[in-house]
């Protein structure tokens, strides 16, 4: 198998690989291993606070929340966690762990805690809640490991006047086997790769005629070709997309007349996937081959050994 990130990508989170001499079997392992196999950071708990606090002014602030403990909880674990995967151990293989029971586990090398600690509207505001956002978590370690300003703006909950949210957060490594909170990335998915034949040229005008742009601003037009063909991955994608415009039922099928097909290519595929922001596009692929390697090297160990 050859891997190729598309000319373009990775866009910010979302990345586009071009896999070559390789079947779908083999892409789709890849597939599986990025949802189950390639570890993150998550939280895995949370400690909350309870009682009450005063301000300076004397006024009174009490834990209470318009949302329960679980679901706070629930939303933290899914919120990015910067993860730096030869930095931390999964926590069964922290030696600090050793011969503690796992309620007790929890060391540097393992673990990332998070603080938050805010309060509601004072009580002159006029507004009624505030909300608490993924931003307010305040990493105690690097400050690498902070929430990145792209997820910083996830909501977590709201308080109202006279209400406080105090917690420490506990991320550690894991797998999305175990739990969607570990998994990498979303919208994993991969198809065929095609090229575009321009069999009707006359015909395509009723494609063409439609003025369509890519999302990316690239004009549907006959420029696209070259001697009749189109082969470049971002643009057969949008042709596959624009072709919509004139298939059945759009009252255009019959004077387009199939002027565009779309041929697939052996053997090659367009894979694509969206990182959720805690590891970058291109390491989750790179990860998900490696763990993939030592899969079939521990296998094809273990046959040697059944057969010697």
């Amino acid at each position: 198998m050859k891997a190729k990130i598309v000319d373009g990508w990775p866009n910010g989170n979302k990345i586009r690989i071009h896999l070559s001499k390789t079947n779908a079997a083999q892409v789709n392992s890849l597939r599986r291993a990025i949802l189950s196999d390639v570890p993150k950071m998550a939280i895995t708990k949370v400690r909350f606070e309870q009682g009450v606090s005063q301000d300076n002014d004397g006024v009174v602030f009490e834990s209470v929340n318009v949302l329960p403990d679980e679901v706070i909880a629930h939303r933290l674990a899914m919120i990015p966690v910067p993860t730096f995967l030869d930095e931390f151990e999964f926590p069964e293989d922290d030696v600090n762990n050793k011969d503690l029971p796992e309620e007790q586990w929890g060391s540097p090398l393992s673990q990332i805690i998070y603080h938050l600690s805010t309060r509601g509207p004072d009580a002159e505001s006029d507004e009624e809640f505030k909300v608490v956002y993924a931003g307010d978590l305040n990493v105690l370690g690097e400050t690498k490991l902070q929430i990145s300003e792209d997820n910083s703006k996830i909501p977590i909950t709201l308080l109202a006047k006279g209400q406080f949210l105090e917690l420490y957060a506990y991320a550690t490594k894991g797998r999305g086997r175990d739990h969607a909170k570990w998994c990498p990335a979303a919208a994993v998915t991969f198809q065929p790769r095609q090229k575009a034949i321009l069999a009707k040229p006359k015909k395509a005008k009723a494609l063409f005629d439609l003025n369509l742009t890519s999302k990316s601003g690239r004009k549907i037009d006959s420029k696209l070709f070259t001697n009749k063909e189109c082969v470049d991955i971002d643009s057969v994608l949008d042709l596959e997309r624009a072709l919509h415009q004139v298939g059945y039922g759009t009252g255009r099928e019959d004077a387009f007349d199939n002027a565009i097909t779309l041929e697939d290519m052996d053997g090659e595929y367009i894979f694509s996937y969206e990182s959720d922001g805690s590891l970058d596009p291109a390491e989750i692929f790179n990860q998900a081959a490696k763990e993939l390697g030592n899969r079939f090297e521990k296998i094809s160990s273990e046959i040697d050994m059944a057969l010697a």
